[in-house]
């Protein structure tokens, strides 16, 4: 269902997980519970994997992941600070380790000049800290788009596993 190179970056940060002794969540837009979906697909993951919001709609992110509406309204949903309020929302609700979020715009349609298709804002929240990434992966396909997401988020995870709290 996954390419070699997502499951092997997924089970490479499950070992690392594993390892330290830490838990993941997700909480996805664009992609839709793809992440979450690349980490559960690796045998033994139920021991680091708390789970995965889909927060695609504002509604969603609001009242699953308690992103505030005020926040979304100032800076739009694909934007840093909502992704930032995704991650750490999912952090907390779903008592991990660490919480990676994704909100972008896949397209083909969706895109304005400010915000154009192919650009996604990640970001990772640990006990310390939150990080965020920018990607602007530019006029691909949706299915690219995605696929290349989940990738940067589980390397975003992995750099903070890799960290610690």
């Amino acid at each position: 269902m996954f390419d070699l190179e997502t499951r092997s970056l997924a089970a490479e940060l499950l070992n690392m997980s594993q390892e330290r002794g830490f838990t993941v969540a997700t909480v996805e837009s664009c992609t839709g519970g793809l992440v979450c979906g690349a980490l559960t697909a690796i045998a033994g993951s139920s021991s680091m994997v708390q789970g995965g919001l889909i927060t695609y709609a504002n509604e969603a992110k609001a009242a699953l992941a308690g992103v505030p509406g005020e926040l979304i309204e100032q800076h739009g949903a694909v934007s840093e600070p909502v992704a930032r309020a995704m991650a750490e929302g999912g952090r907390a609700r779903l008592h991990a380790s660490f919480a990676v979020s994704i909100t972008g715009v896949a397209g083909p349609g969706g895109g304005s000049i400010e915000k154009p298709v192919g650009l996604v804002h990640f970001a990772c929240a640990g006990a310390s800290a939150t990080h965020h990434r920018e990607r602007r992966f530019g006029e691909l396909s949706r299915d690219e788009i995605r696929r290349l997401s989940v990738l940067e988020a589980l390397d975003l995870l992995r750099e903070a596993v890799l960290a610690g709290p």
